[in-house]
Parts: C-alpha cells; structure tokens; sequence
C-alpha cells in the first residue's frame, strides 16, 4: 500500500468513523475502493456547489439580466425554469437509467452539458445582450436544469453501488458544507472586487469559473471506480404518476399537503426578485458579493437546526419556514420605503440570508413529512406524484414574474408573501401521522 493510499484511507476513516472497515450493502470490491470513491465524490460535489453560487439563477443571474438590458420580467423565469428542469426530466430517464450495469457516465455525460451550457452563455452575455439574449441565458439554463435531473437519477445510484451504508450522509454533509465554505469565499471576493461599477465582461469571467468548476467536478466523477451492478426493478415512473392521480383526488391530507408545497414556493420564488430589487436600489457588485455569502452562510448554518425540528415535526418545520420567509419579504418591503443609501445592502443580505434559511426549512420539512407519512410500500408514488405536480407548478409560477412589467418588483413580492402565508398555514392543517382519505 503506498504512502498516499495509506493516508486516504485513515482519513476517510477519521470521518466516516470506519474503525472495523465494515462495509454494507456493497460487496467487497466496491468497499476496496470506497474511501477514494469517497473523496472524489466529495471534490465533485464541493466544486459544484461553488459553481451553482457563482453562477446562482436565484442571485447571479438576475444581476446578469439586468446588466444586459434584458427585461425584469425575464428573471421571474430563472428559478421556475431551474428547478422545474431538473424535476420533471427524473420521471423520463429513470427507468432507462437502470437499464445500464454502469451509471456514472449519465452523470458525467449530463456534467460535460451543464459546463456547455454555462459556456454558451458567455457569448450571450458579451455579445447579444438586451431581449434576446436574456432569452438565450433562459435557454442555457433550462438545458442546464435538464441534464441536472439528469445527473440527479444517476448520482442516486451511484452513490448507492460506490459508498457504503452509514456513510452517505457524511457524504453528504461534507459535500455540502465545503461547498458552502467555498461560495463564502466567492462571496467575499465579490464583495472586495466588484465595485459600484458592473462591466459585463465581470460575469462573463463569473460564467467561465462556475464553467472550469463543473469540468474540474465532472472529471472527477467519471474517475470515481463504479462496478457493475443490476439491471433489473427500474420503475417506470411516469405509469406511476399517472395511477398517481387517482391517489390525489381520494387522499384530502395529501392533495393538502401538495398545496401546502406549492404554496412555499413563494419562499426561494420570491428571491431572484430581491437581487433585482437591490438593482433598484442602486446596490453595486460589491452588494452581489455580499448577497452570495449571506446565501452560502445560510446554507451552511442552516441544516441542523431545521433536521432537529423536523425530526419533532415536520409539519411544523414547513410552517415556520414559511413565517421566516414571511418575516424577511416584509422586512425587504420595509427597506423599500423606508431606507436607502450605503447600508442598504447590508440590509438586504440579511433579508437573503433570513430568506436562505427558511428555504432550508421549507424543503427539509416536506421532505421528512412526505417519508414519513407516506404508506412505504407506496412511497415511490407518492413523491412521484409530488414532484411531478411541484415541477408543473413551478413552471408555470413563471407566469407570476411576467407581472413585475405591470406592479412592480415589490408588486411581486407582495404576491409571493401572500402564497407563504398561506402555505404556512395550509401546513399547520396537516395532520401529524399518516396520509388519509
């Protein structure tokens, strides 16, 4: 064993706290090479989520759109159109996916199209600018969000067949607080370096790192040492969505709590229009750096206070979440009439950061809530049919930006406070068990 295998190995030991070296739920030969599977896995996803802040469709890029000339309606479509697109292509490629003994090179394959499309949108940027090329970025970033659904079927596998039970939350964990470390650096370097000004080649250099990370974290991945595994139970989901809808229409606790969902979406909904209301309020690149660590720090000091009321109860997790998202929309309002000047975007970067961890809440609510309360043998169904319909929505919430040409950015964002209100307190009628008829 080499000096560097030696040190891997007792490293991933410290972390996992692997004293027996005791793998479960895959063979022997894949335990071999679990703890550098490990580290490659965690490399990939460190730099992609640094790349997702760098180039965020929530912060960044509405502050791209402006600074073309585009129109504010179009950056209502930037978190509909990225988060629908990695939703509902999951329903199409999962079953195929399991069709293949090998599955990492679906993700890698959906890696490499994620960096094309980031590049793609520099010469969008530099070159187009103004009506079309907001829509070019719109189109780069739904490619984007489509390989993302892509890549998340394939992770899920690969991640089962490679790292062994017991050791994928660490993973997990790890995966996401360097990465946040990281995008607070980012943010930092921001906030030092952007300025009052906004040249646009600035984010053309932004677009071509968030680029050269996700080819960095894409290599890393197609090294990761993935052995055959089986063939065979794909689901086809899309059957199952469809049988779905009978299970929506007689379930009253269910189609609630999909409501309840639906309507949290006004909490990360709301946030690209709080960057384009710094915009408005003359908050330079400098503020955009600010607004990406608030982001970052909300992400990394969020996760465990809202595990541990979720754990309690989920229903509520989801409620508060909203009420704090609530909290921050009025406060960003108050800020709007009330304030202006050099402090504004230190105000508004606790807004986002207030906003970042209630979204933590929201989504670790229902997630929990849907595994909890769902029968197991149906599970599958159940978030099926949730994030078929989430998806469906959240394209269609599109629609709500188109209205920031007619009242206004804080037009906007009086409407996405009044779906949190009401999904808080949709949640709060949930019952505590199981779904029933």
């Amino acid at each position: 064993m080499s000096k560097r295998t030696e040190i891997l190995e007792k490293t991933y030991e410290i972390l996992t706290i692997d004293d027996e070296r005791a793998c479960r739920d895959i063979p022997d030969s894949a335990c071999r090479e679990a703890p550098g599977n490990f580290f490659l896995n965690a490399g990939n996803g460190a730099l992609t989520k640094l790349a997702e802040q760098i180039a965020s469709p929530s912060l960044v890029l509405p502050w791209l759109l402006g600074a073309m000339g585009a129109p504010a309606s179009l950056s209502g479509f930037l978190v509909p159109l990225s988060k629908s697109g990695s939703l509902m292509p999951q329903l199409l490629v999962s079953s195929r996916i399991r069709k293949y003994s090998r599955r990492k090179y679906f993700w890698v394959a959906a890696g490499y199209t994620q960096a094309l499309s980031l590049l793609l949108m520099i010469p969008l940027t530099l070159f187009v600018g103004g009506l079309w090329g907001g829509i070019g970025i719109l189109l780069m970033l739904a490619l984007f969000s489509i390989s993302s659904g892509v890549a998340s079927v394939s992770f899920k596998d690969v991640m089962a067949k490679t790292i062994p039970k017991g050791k994928r939350g660490t993973l997990l964990s790890i995966r996401a607080t360097v990465g946040g470390a990281l995008a607070l650096g980012a943010g930092a370097w921001l906030m030092i370096s952007g300025g009052e000004d906004e040249p646009i080649a600035f984010y053309g250099a932004l677009l071509a790192v968030a680029a050269i990370l996700w080819l960095v974290a894409t290599t890393l991945f197609a090294f990761i040492r993935e052995y055959p595994g089986a063939t065979d139970g794909g689901r086809n989901a899309i059957d199952e969505a469809q049988k779905g809808w009978q299970l929506l229409t007689e379930q009253k606790d269910f189609r609630n709590f999909v409501i309840a969902r639906s309507l949290l979406l006004g909490v990360p909904l709301v946030i690209p229009f709080y960057s384009l209301f710094a915009r408005e309020l003359g908050t330079g690149l400098s503020g955009l750096g600010l607004f990406v660590m608030a982001n970052s720090l909300a992400m990394v000091l969020s996760s465990y206070f809202w595990g541990r009321l979720a754990d309690r109860s989920s229903k509520h997790a989801m409620a508060y979440g909203g009420m704090v998202g609530t909290a921050a929309a009025l406060l960003a309002l108050g800020l709007g009439w009330l304030m202006g000047g050099e402090y504004t975007a230190w105000w508004l970067a606790t807004v986002i950061f207030i906003t970042g961890f209630a979204q933590a809440g929201t989504r670790m609510g229902r997630k929990t809530y849907l595994v909890d309360a769902a029968p197991k043998d149906e599970r599958p169904l159940y978030v099926a049919v949730s994030n078929t319909l989430v998806g469906i929505i959240f394209l269609s919430s599109a629609l709500i930006g188109l209205l920031a040409g007619l009242i206004g950015v804080q037009g906007v964002i009086i409407v996405f406070t009044l779906m949190m209100v009401a999904g808080s307190l949709m949640a709060l009628r949930l019952p505590d068990a199981g779904f029933e008829a």
